[in-house]
């Protein structure tokens, strides 16, 4: 995930400016050099252990399965065929990106599903230790 570029300290002016340098760019870069970034205390082992356990787990295993089928649904929708070979080029690209977007809406259908599982699973739980 990248950041978005601002205009503090540090960056030229469109016009071609100097590089203004201040205390404030060089603390914050130190600042995150000595607590190792985003993470905090935790070591890139630990990180790294976390991001295998996330991969191993069954929501993403499943969240893969309905992205790759839902893929395959759209890229045979499309249908290929060798008759025009000047327009095939556009036309791939054109159903690879159509398989982008069912991929990711069968993605996006089905996280909210487990979501709103979880919501209700949540709620119920609330109202059975009220009573």
């Amino acid at each position: 995930m990248a950041r978005k570029a601002t205009g503090k300290a540090g960056t030229t002016s469109r016009s071609g400016g100097a590089k203004k340098s201040g205390s404030k760019a060089r603390s914050t870069s130190a600042a995150r050099s000595s607590t190792g970034g985003r993470g905090g205390g935790r070591s890139q082992e630990n990180m790294g252990d976390a991001f295998i356990k996330l991969l191993q787990s069954p929501l993403v295993a499943e969240l893969v399965a309905v992205a790759a089928t839902a893929a395959l649904a759209a890229l045979a929708e499309q249908g290929f065929s060798s008759r025009s070979e000047g327009a095939g080029g556009k036309r791939a690209g054109r159903a690879v990106k159509a398989a982008g977007k069912a991929a990711a809406a069968a993605v996006g259908r089905r996280l909210g599903t487990e979501i709103e599982e979880i919501r209700r699973a949540a709620k119920g739980s609330r109202a059975g230790a009220k009573a």
